[in-house]
């Protein structure tokens, strides 16, 4: 595990209301970094959209050629506007759209409400060689459900376990997971709607509920406290990155991602072709 990741992961014993979310862990001790740090991320942040670039093709060229089965998994939590659709579009924009596959997870559908609450969710997973990135998740079912009373105490506490073996499950099938929480503050949290509602081009971003979806503030953080705690596992941990500063949330998740990479050891393949051959055949314009 990289100085980053084990920085925001979530181990056992956290206290999510002791992490200050306008925190910046993890960036480089330099004077340049420290005197001018949301330049910097914005800079170090293309360099990593490059890497991650290349990680993504020997993905799929793994796979394209030796039927690699391995993938990616990036599980975007947070509170309303908390920067998951942000965090996308910056940390997933330098990626191929062709590689990529990216689902969002609202109020179940009458066909969703007839199967098991991972129905939809397993729908979605990405196929081998491939990113899939989750705009909320499986994870919904005992969050929203929990505070909203969607569903009964005893219905919503039996799913930690489901989704504890289902993520066992797709860690067995080749999945590397990487489920982050973008912690935002209450304040920063009414700045950001207020914003909404100051600009004409993000009136349609707002909505008169997530207001009042604000009185539910404490016991969310009761239910994103006790899933870090249920659901943090050695095959699926938890990170949680602080995120009132937009520019910081890019940067550290993009660096969870290319963690994750690392931990592949992803090589181009090797030509299962006679390479001096096939150059030959070209250099003479010959196609025997």
């Amino acid at each position: 595990m990289s100085d980053l990741a084990a920085l925001l992961c979530a181990g056992p014993g956290l206290d999510l209301a002791s992490i200050d979310t306008a925190s910046t862990p993890g960036l480089p001790g330099k004077k340049a970094v420290r005197k001018n740090p949301k330049p910097w991320a914005r800079g170090d942040l293309v360099s990593l959209g490059e890497r991650l670039a290349i990680q993504q093709e020997m993905l799929y060229a793994n796979f394209k050629t030796n039927g690699d089965r391995r993938r990616i998994l990036l599980v975007l939590q947070a509170m309303d506007c908390g920067g998951k659709d942000g965090t996308i579009k910056k940390v997933a924009g330098a990626l191929n759209p062709q590689g990529l596959r990216i689902a969002a997870f609202g109020p179940p559908t009458e066909q969703e409400r007839r199967h098991d609450f991972l129905w939809r969710i397993r729908h979605a997973v990405p196929p081998p060689g491939m990113i899939g990135v989750f705009n909320r998740s499986h994870y919904e079912d005992v969050l929203v459900v929990r505070v909203r009373k969607l569903a009964p105490a005893r219905v919503w506490r039996s799913r930690y376990q489901k989704i504890n073996d289902f993520e066992e499950e797709l860690a067995a099938d080749g999945i590397t997971l990487v489920k982050v929480m973008l912690h935002i503050s209450l304040e920063e949290q009414r700045r950001r709607l207020l914003a909404r509602l100051e600009d004409p081009t993000k009136h349609w971003k707002y909505r008169p509920e997530d207001v009042d979806n604000r009185a539910f503030w404490p016991a969310y953080q009761e239910a994103y406290q006790d899933v870090l705690a249920r659901c943090g596992t050695d095959a699926a941990p938890w990170y949680v990155v602080p995120a009132d500063r937009k520019w910081y949330r890019d940067w550290a998740v993009a660096h969870l991602m290319l963690q994750a990479f690392s931990g592949l050891g992803l090589r181009y393949p090797t030509a299962s072709f006679d390479l001096e051959r096939e150059r030959k055949r070209l250099e003479e314009g010959t196609n025997k």
